[in-house]
């Protein structure tokens, strides 16, 4: 079989389409089954040379296959690195999709510094619809494969410069709390960050970060130089300036506010001048429409008049701690700490008096306060007052338990059922999707089929992307009715992309529990 493919591959005539159509065949087989090592390389080689075809369709259909392969197959779909760059530059929008999709799964530690120049040269002429993919797909290569701090911190920031109003919500808190876990990296990245604030307000996650920064280390601001950046020389009033107006931009949103007000008012430690600019800043806003930022100007004002003496301890440098791989683990575990606790059955109840005795006792009262409810009679009377009550609700049925039905990459899925009380013959299924890899799941969508004799109604999910390292998970809620109380059995199909690359698993559940269809 091997020999037989490698000879197609090699004398097919490919001047004419219907020879393309036939080698391109030929690489599917050779992806589809056990083949040489040689001939894997030799499919891979044919897919770049279909790459260097001037019919954008066999190019589109080259990079869907090199997506494909660059698992299996990298350093072979690695030779191809430079042609598939080239690709980002096609002016078709599904070609250019494609080619940042594969140069994205290209990126590993070896070549992250050539590939993310090239990707940040896209970034800054890409289609609006790509900023957001590539944005989020450089920030991740550069949080897996940085070779220093330094390096990590400056691609961020040329992200945040050129495309800050496409980048993902957690690039800000990412950012801070790279920064601050590199201490000797401090002075520079204030100073970066001040000179592009300069330049520009209107990305606000680079104003965010940009102010955050200047509060917490502003008197490294104001020292002097720095050897690893261009002399910089900032008066206070500079500084002050300068987050003046970003509260006063009419670009500036309600969150960025807070962080040039809070910024301010950290700057009222570590500036040596006279804190009478920022006491009447802080006042103006005391009186804001932002609800948000109104509160922060009056506890801020709060402090300046009756706590003085303790505003330099209260506004001190805060540590962070750096992001690590245990961090994530202990998360993880923490969570499903919780979603153990949660399945656990409910506690039972204490009496109302007994509940009551234990907030006197919090409040400092005594349990001679109460007087205890005497026991019921057990007298006829009292048992006749008892038949004529309303009948007691039934007991609440045992709760089913959840089961988990996919795992791979970190993206796991979990089955919780209901079946309503009123109507035993509906089950409410709740697919819970979440995430605990080190890359966004993005596209995620989930499909479902029953049995004929059954009714399915799929409700819209929460959302279509699965955050990484245990984010907000999204939830889509199932209806199906069992009107003859068959065994249930329920097929899935699931699409999502990533990690670069595109995935869609098709499975059977046959294990679902038998409260859900008994």
């Amino acid at each position: 079989m091997n020999d037989l493919l490698a000879q197609v591959a090699t004398n097919t005539d490919t001047s004419r389409n219907a020879g393309n159509a036939v080698l391109f065949e030929t690489v599917l087989t050779i992806m589809d089954i056990r083949s040489a090592a040689g001939l894997r390389i030799l499919a891979v080689n044919i897919l770049g040379r279909f790459l260097l075809n001037s019919d954008k369709n066999i190019r589109y259909v080259a990079l869907t296959s090199l997506l494909r392969l660059v698992q299996s197959d990298h350093s072979a779909v690695q030779r191809h690195r430079p042609t598939v760059v080239e690709c980002l530059r096609e002016p078709d929008a599904s070609l250019s999709r494609r080619a940042l999709e594969l140069s994205l799964a290209l990126v590993n530690s070896s070549n992250v510094r050539a590939m993310t120049q090239e990707l940040q040269g896209f970034l800054e002429y890409c289609p609006h619809d790509l900023r957001a993919d590539c944005a989020s797909g450089i920030l991740l290569a550069a949080e897996r494969f940085a070779p220093t701090k330094r390096w990590h911190i400056d691609t961020i920031l040329r992200v945040l410069t050129t495309a800050g109003s496409h980048v993902r919500d957690d690039a800000v808190a990412n950012l801070t709390q790279l920064i601050g876990g590199a201490q000797e990296l401090h002075a520079y990245s204030v100073r970066c960050l001040y000179r592009a604030l300069a330049q520009d307000i209107s990305q606000q996650p680079l104003v965010q970060v940009a102010a955050w920064c200047i509060g917490e280390y502003g008197d490294l601001l104001l020292e002097g130089s720095c050897e690893e950046t261009e002399p910089l020389q900032v008066e206070e009033e500079e500084v002050l300036a300068l987050l003046e107006r970003v509260l006063q931009s009419h670009m500036s949103l309600p969150a960025t506010r807070g962080y040039a007000l809070t910024a301010l008012m950290k700057l009222s430690t570590r500036l040596r001048g006279d804190n009478n600019r920022i006491r009447q800043v802080v006042s103006i806003y005391g009186s804001c429409l932002d609800v948000e930022l109104q509160q922060r100007a009056v506890e801020y004002n709060t402090l300046f008049q009756k706590y003085d003496h303790m505003r330099a301890a209260i506004l001190e440098k805060m540590p962070l701690l750096e992001r690590g791989s245990s961090q994530v683990d202990e998360e993880a575990k923490e969570s499903k700490e919780v979603a153990q606790l949660l399945e656990a059955d409910p506690v039972p109840t204490e009496p109302q008096a007994s509940k009551l005795l234990d907030l006197l006792d919090l409040l400092g009262g005594t349990s001679g306060d109460v007087q205890q409810q005497p026991p019921l009679d057990p007298s006829p009377e009292g048992t006749l007052i008892h038949l004529l009550d309303l009948p007691c609700a039934p007991p609440a049925p045992a709760p089913i338990p959840n089961l988990k039905v996919f795992e791979r990459e970190g993206l796991q899925l979990i089955l919780s059922f209901v079946r309503p009380p009123g109507t035993p013959a509906l089950l409410l299924i709740t697919v819970t999707a979440t995430n605990i890899s080190e890359g966004d799941v993005t596209h995620f969508i989930c499909q479902a089929a029953v049995p004929k004799s059954f009714q399915l109604q799929l409700q819209a999910p929460s959302g279509d992307t699965v955050p990484a390292q245990g984010g907000l998970p999204v939830t889509q809620l199932l209806r199906i009715l069992n009107p003859n109380k068959a065994p249930l059995r329920l097929k899935l199909r699931l699409t999502y992309n990533h990690f670069g690359h595109s995935v869609q698993e098709i499975f059977e559940v046959n294990n679902l529990p038998e409260e859900t269809w008994q």
